[in-house]
């Protein structure tokens, strides 16, 4: 194609980024400071045409705009800027070769783990179809669901690592049979927006190998989809992952996304120059008086949400997962970070935390914030616009692995957490489900890890053990590290159903981390975000070696499924119901009513009745947490129903779930013996 036949148009100032007019593509790009703007657009493996911008023609507002007909369906392109410093005439500034913040596909970044070229990223567009075959978000009610945290590389990548598709959108659709077996309602994707994994400063000290990204908090821009997790190149790898969401869709679960707003991949005063720093530092991050990136999400530098243009670039990114992509929601890094004025300080009401909350678009997607940042920042419980945001609780997690680490003390507010967190929520007037219950993440200690090891393990991540949490409230039943001792395995075991089941049985929301489930092991490392190997990977072949512990975790979160008074809309108030007699949830010790609040005793037990007002809607449903470390009797409430106790759980138990009726209590028996370091759980039907 001669460059002759293709035809300037003056443009559109909207949207942003490339899109289809009457007079072809139109290109849109803001920036306050640029002075002079020239298109540059390639194909053919080259750079084809460079289309300066006419100030006065060209230009409204600090939106530099044209259209351009007659344009091949693929082609790349990029904005070279000059002039950027404000205190420069056109042409006398600096020149920057830069990305377009809008680009929904990168080039130059398809294949994972290969040095590109030192050469400035470009935008990819391409004539791009798709049926989605009436497919639409899920928006499962929060309270209905489990969410499982995933890494898309890391969950295939040990089991198909000689394929192409390994670590890819397109082999994830293969687990799908799986996480529906499990019980899995929702999947929450690690970072799947561009990223450079080669983007990373340490080596393994032990044998020099450059370390990766692994993780992919470090968003290039909040369009484009990662590509070297698409098993198609260029722009088609758009339609991979609408093929993913359609067919998780179609399986009943749903997809929501990581999402990296609070800081970007480039960096700080040293760090690379992609987009937002050539098109205008000053609009798109926190700057200090000296205008230097000021940290507060300990990356380098801090994203200025709250400033117009920002605000407005990350509300239409999060449209577009949602309007083109059908994503079912987002989980926000570090929110915290989003409440900051263009000056660091926390607004009481930011501007786009309550956009998002308040966004018709997004009116049924789930939002969940990460309500902390790296300055020290902590808003759990009190996150802006909090009636509609839900957040991880960092609080249930700490509380939970402490108590289950034999720390005494703590059952008043073991209590207060399994019961959906009332004194963080329901003053906004949110519910249990706003709760995102979690004892793992992606960040820190796998589960099995946390019974196996005291201290972290992370020498092989090149910073000299020095990363990563120091407090992980974990134990190692007095091994560190593996163990071929079978007795020192099962007591192992039986912590991690302790802790599976404490979170299934949680009013609020559930979340696992992926391979939890299958005993998995990061061998101590609680900081894996470079580790782009088997630490990371999960190894598929503990689904046989852990077959038990996998069957446990199934039948528990269907025992959340089938008992919905474990997953209630609404707090516990503890009035007494008339037609069933007891309150809604009362607390017991070993003693039946006297449970020992701000003691030094490490047991609890609580009740809920299975009544609302007169409707019977489940059994009563009776838990013991003995977490002391001999065996104790407890006494059975009085429950004026005539059907007996039926215990259903036992986690000393090596099967741990019971066979029905085949631990029926007899109305004699007012007591049960439960061991230590153990938790069982009976039921009376209605």
């Amino acid at each position: 194609m001669s460059a002759q036949k293709i035809l300037c148009q003056v443009g559109c100032p909207l949207p942003f980024g490339v899109s289809q007019s009457v007079f072809g593509d139109n290109f849109a790009l803001f920036s306050q400071s640029a002075r002079a703007v020239t298109l540059c657009l390639f194909w053919r493996q080259s750079l084809q045409m460079e289309v300066p911008l006419d100030p006065q023609a060209n230009k409204t507002g600090e939106i530099w705009h044209i259209a351009l007909s007659n344009l091949p369906d693929e082609f790349e392109y990029s904005y070279r800027i000059t002039g950027s410093s404000p205190n420069t005439e056109a042409g006398d500034g600096d020149i920057h070769q830069l990305l377009d913040p809008y680009a929904k596909s990168i080039a130059g970044l398809d294949n994972w783990g290969k040095d590109r070229a030192a050469v400035p990223l470009r935008g990819r567009v391409a004539t791009l179809t798709y049926n989605w075959e009436g497919d639409r978000p899920l928006n499962h009610p929060l309270s209905e669901c489990v969410i499982y945290e995933l890494h898309v590389r890391g969950y295939t990548q040990q089991e198909y690592r000689t394929t192409e598709a390994a670590g890819s959108f397109q082999r994830l659709i293969k687990k799908i049979p799986y996480l529906k077996q499990l019980g899995i309602t929702t999947v929450e994707l690690m970072p799947i927006h561009e990223f450079d994994e080669m983007n990373c400063p340490f080596v393994n000290p032990d044998t020099g190998e450059k370390l990766l990204n692994y993780w992919g908090y470090s968003s290039i821009n909040f369009f484009a989809i990662k590509s070297a997790y698409s098993t198609r190149k260029g722009v088609e790898a758009i339609n991979e992952f609408r093929d993913m969401v359609k067919a998780f869709h179609a399986a009943g679960i749903e997809v929501i996304l990581d999402v990296v707003f609070n800081h970007t991949a480039e960096g700080g005063e040293d760090g690379q120059e992609i987009n937002f720093k050539g098109l205008g530092k000053e609009v798109y991050y926190i700057l200090d008086s000296s205008a230097g990136y000021k940290n507060y999400s300990g990356c380098g530098n801090t994203m200025n949400c709250n400033h117009p243009v920002v605000k407005k670039m990350i509300l239409d990114a999060l449209h577009y997962w949602v309007i083109e992509m059908h994503v079912d929601g987002f989980r926000f890094d570090l929110a915290s970070v989003m409440g900051r004025d263009e000056q660091g300080k926390v607004l009481p009401q930011p501007p786009i935390l309550e956009a998002i909350a308040k966004d018709p678009v997004l009116a049924q997607t789930k939002i969940i914030a990460e309500a902390w940042d790296a300055a020290g920042l902590y808003q759990v419980g009190s996150f802006p616009a909090s009636k509609r945001w839900a957040e991880w609780n960092g609080k249930y997690r700490d509380t939970i692995r402490r108590f289950c680490a034999g720390e005494p003390g703590l059952t008043g507010e073991v209590a207060t957490r399994i019961a959906g967190s009332e004194d963080l929520y329901k003053h906004s007037e949110r519910n249990p489900y706003h709760s995102i219950n979690f004892i793992t993440s992606h960040d820190g200690f796998t589960m099995f890890d946390l019974v196996s090891y005291r201290e972290k393990q992370n020498h092989r991540n090149g910073e000299n053990n020095q990363d990563g949490s120091n407090w992980n409230y974990s134990q190692n039943f007095d091994v560190e590290g593996p163990s071929e001792n079978p007795a020192v395995f099962r007591r192992r075991m039986q912590q991690v159903m302790n802790m599976a089941t404490i979170l299934m049985v949680s009013q609020g929301t559930p979340m696992i981390l992926a391979g939890d489930e299958l005993g998995r092991t990061q061998n101590g490392n609680n900081n894996a975000w470079c580790q782009d190997n088997e630490i990371s990977w999960i190894d598929w072949a503990l689904k046989e070696k852990h077959k038990g512990l996998l069957e446990f975790w199934r039948r528990l979160i269907h025992l959340r499924k089938i008992h919905p008074m474990l997953r209630r809309n609404n707090f516990f108030t503890g009035a007494v119901n008339p037609s069933s007699g007891i309150p809604d949830i009362s607390w017991h010790g070993t003693q039946a009513g006297q449970p020992l609040f701000g003691s030094q005793v490490r047991s609890l037990a609580f009740l809920i009745d299975g009544m609302e007002g007169c409707q019977i809607v489940d059994d009563t449903i009776y838990v013991i947490l003995n977490f002391e470390q001999y065996q104790q009797n407890f006494s059975l409430p009085q429950v004026h129903v005539r059907k007996p106790w039926i215990q259903i759980l036992d986690t000393a138990r090596p099967d741990a779930f019971i066979h029905q009726y085949e631990k029926t209590l007899t109305e004699a028996e007012h007591w049960i013996t439960v061991e230590g370091n153990s938790i069982a759980i009976l039921t009376k039907g209605n």
